[in-house]
């Protein structure tokens, strides 16, 4: 019997498996291969998980109704706010803006902290209780601040959060109500991002998407578990993303494939599309530019901060899923972000921070584009909530005109204004 400090490991986790060299690790909290520093990846054991659509059915509300194909051992001891089935609209108004009958929005920001993040942390914080860690943490753009710091409050622990000086501030307010450390660096997130590995490195911490990243991003792919299980145990036609580090991409990727795998949904294709925000968009560059791999870019710049990663960790590997899928990547200026956060506002009432404007406004582009058919199935990712960035958000709005109590003023700026 295999034990993982006195908890019985499940039969349906093989270890780790290194992506490049195969190379393979027992469950431990470890950042990159040892032999040649290529990322790892949970391994299943498939001919140990029998899982149908029924069982998933009867289960609690959560992601954690998907728990065999989630790296944990003992689900009992998951820490859960509730994360996930949140709303897939039939976008119909933004579907006739756009010549698209069969738009959906994957609407994340009704999750706990508002955001797709509780998803990855939510595994994560369970993983690192099951390692017996004794503090936990991450580096951020500031959602996955505010997600690992409420887990870590559910689970009692200690956290530690390294975010870019400049993040929004109502993320930065979010993460510290949750009772987390927050460090600022002056610098970028990829800065930020360093510092926090050479941190976990030192005092031994459980760090979300650097120590824990292997265990982290498996709980991205129920995004597109619950995509298909709305969608009648089917997978769309296409899918636009945000593309930050690439993470969430790979798992939608792997997550299509493993529901695939199990039965739970026919091996039909789904093209993966990329969105990024025009200066920071190192993923779009190469595939434009038919590279193999990204270019770093050293100081990102766009509307959209929490997209703002300028050395995306799984950039390679987004380009091979864009090309394999028959995708594409497309980026977005300041100008049409903010115009789509509007434009999805006011068409079918989801209020999203800038990713979510970027993944509207590259779905806009690719439908004038010709890329999709008009029956065809298409989800467009919204991730985060508009409140997360207001400070952003406002520079755009007009402020409501004021008017004395009567009916009078009423109907004089209502003549104003052409209500």
């Amino acid at each position: 019997m295999r034990t993982l400090g006195g908890i019985i490991l499940n039969n349906h986790i093989k270890g780790l498996v290194c992506r490049e060299c195969g190379a393979v690790y027992p469950q431990k909290l470890i950042f990159s291969c040892e032999k040649c520093f290529a990322p790892l990846e949970v391994e299943y054991n498939f001919d140990n998980i029998h899982i149908t659509r029924d069982d998933i059915s009867r289960r609690p509300k959560s992601i954690w109704r998907y728990k065999e194909l989630l790296p944990l051992n003992d689900f009992e001891a998951a820490v859960d706010l509730g994360t996930g089935l949140s709303t897939l609209h039939k976008a119909e108004n933004l579907g006739k803006h756009l010549g698209l009958n069969n738009l959906y929005i994957k609407d994340d920001t009704v999750n706990p902290t508002n955001s797709f993040k509780d998803r990855p942390a939510s595994v994560a914080i369970s993983k690192a209780v099951e390692f017996g860690a004794v503090a936990v943490g991450c580096p951020s753009t500031g959602n996955l601040a505010a997600s690992v710091a409420a887990h870590a409050a559910k689970a009692g622990l200690p956290c530690y959060i390294f975010i870019p000086s400049n993040t929004e501030l109502n993320k930065v307010l979010q993460a510290s109500v949750y009772g987390a450390r927050i460090i600022a660096v002056d610098g970028t997130y990829d800065q930020a991002n360093r510092l926090a590995a050479q941190v976990a490195q030192e005092y031994g911490w459980a760090f979300a998407n650097i120590n824990l990243r292997s265990y982290y991003v498996e709980g991205s792919k129920t995004l597109v578990f619950e995509i298909c299980e709305q969608l009648g145990w089917e997978a769309p036609d296409a899918i636009v993303i945000p593309l930050g580090s690439g993470a969430l991409f790979c798992a939608i990727k792997r997550g299509l494939d493993q529901f695939k795998r199990v039965g739970l949904i026919e091996d039909k294709p789904t093209r993966l599309y990329g969105a990024q925000g025009e200066g920071s968009a190192p993923i779009v560059d190469a595939f434009k530019a038919g590279w193999d791999d990204v270019l770093p870019i050293e100081y990102p710049d766009t509307v959209a901060k929490s997209l703002a990663i300028g050395d995306p960790g799984d950039g390679y590997y987004v380009l091979q899923h864009l090309r394999e899928t028959g995708g594409a990547a497309a980026d977005v200026s300041n100008h049409e972000i903010l115009d789509a956060i509007k434009l999805v506002a006011e068409t079918e009432g989801v209020f999203t921070e800038p990713a979510g404007g970027v993944t509207v406004a590259v779905l806009k582009k690719l439908a004038e584009n010709g890329h999709f058919k008009p029956d065809e199935k298409v989800v467009c990712a919204v991730t985060g909530n508009g409140f997360k960035a207001t400070d952003t958000i406002q520079n755009v709005l007009v402020s409501p005109p004021v008017i004395k109590p009567t009916l009078g003023s009423f109907k004089e700026q209502q003549e104003k204004s052409k209500w």
